[in-house]
């Protein structure tokens, strides 16, 4: 088996994981627990400040992950968490307009699209995809995010739209539950290309078996991501 397949193995195990909301085995989550609910493209990130967060204060981080909209509707629906990471904001003060976070939150990061293909994929890319549109017949299957719920998978639409790809495309896209989700179809080869997060196409999982290219970012509506407390937060 070759490197490239080993690494593999251990990658699209490892993003289903993500793609289905678990960064990690977690313990059950108890009164010493912080609860934190995330949108599934900070997960490599928060995966590191949860080991860093455990060793300085004994206390165990409970991470559970997916699309924004998703997570923004159980937590309505009484899901109970102390955090909440949302790419996308407006999500964090529908929760504040219903009375149940601390405050209206703190924007944390603007997050950015990514082109991503296989490593061996000769599609040609380029930040205004001029390349997918002279190679739009070299692609069976195309990722994204569920644009119903999921903040990228709703830029993405938009990033294709500008650029005179949406219908071309349409017959081909594969639909991810979250961007981790997208990011495994083209990871694993069941995808040729998609559009995902820039942080999920950086990370060293995904970009050892990836080739991506950052978006230009008038393609699309700003990204802006919050943070907020929940009520029922310690």
């Amino acid at each position: 088996m070759t490197s490239r397949r080993l690494f593999l193995t251990g990658l699209v195990p490892a993003l289903a994981g993500l793609a289905q909301g678990r960064a990690r085995a977690q313990p059950a989550a108890d009164a010493k627990s912080l609860r934190v609910a995330a949108a599934s493209d900070m997960l490599f990130a928060l995966r590191e400040l949860a080991d860093r967060f455990e060793r300085e204060t004994g206390r165990r981080v409970a991470l559970q992950s997916g699309s924004s909209g998703n997570l923004a509707r159980q937590i309505m629906q009484g899901m109970v968490v102390d955090l909440f990471f949302s790419a996308d904001e407006s999500y964090v003060f529908q929760l504040a307009d219903a009375g149940l976070t601390q405050d209206r939150g703190a924007r944390y990061a603007s997050g950015r699209l990514a082109l991503l293909a296989r490593g061996d994929s000769a599609l040609l890319l380029d930040s205004r995809m001029a390349g997918l549109r002279a190679q739009p017949n070299s692609l069976r299957r195309f990722a994204i995010a569920n644009p119903e719920h999921a903040p990228y998978g709703r830029a993405a639409r938009e990033a294709l739209q500008h650029v005179g790809l949406w219908e071309q495309l349409s017959s081909k896209l594969v639909l991810g539950e979250n961007v981790a989700h997208a990011t495994q179809f083209v990871a694993s080869g069941a995808a040729q290309a998609g559009i995902v997060s820039l942080s999920m196409a950086r990370a060293p999982e995904v970009a050892s078996a990836t080739r991506h290219v950052l978006l230009d970012a008038d393609l699309h509506a700003p990204l802006h991501q919050r943070l907020v407390i929940l009520k029922t937060a310690p």
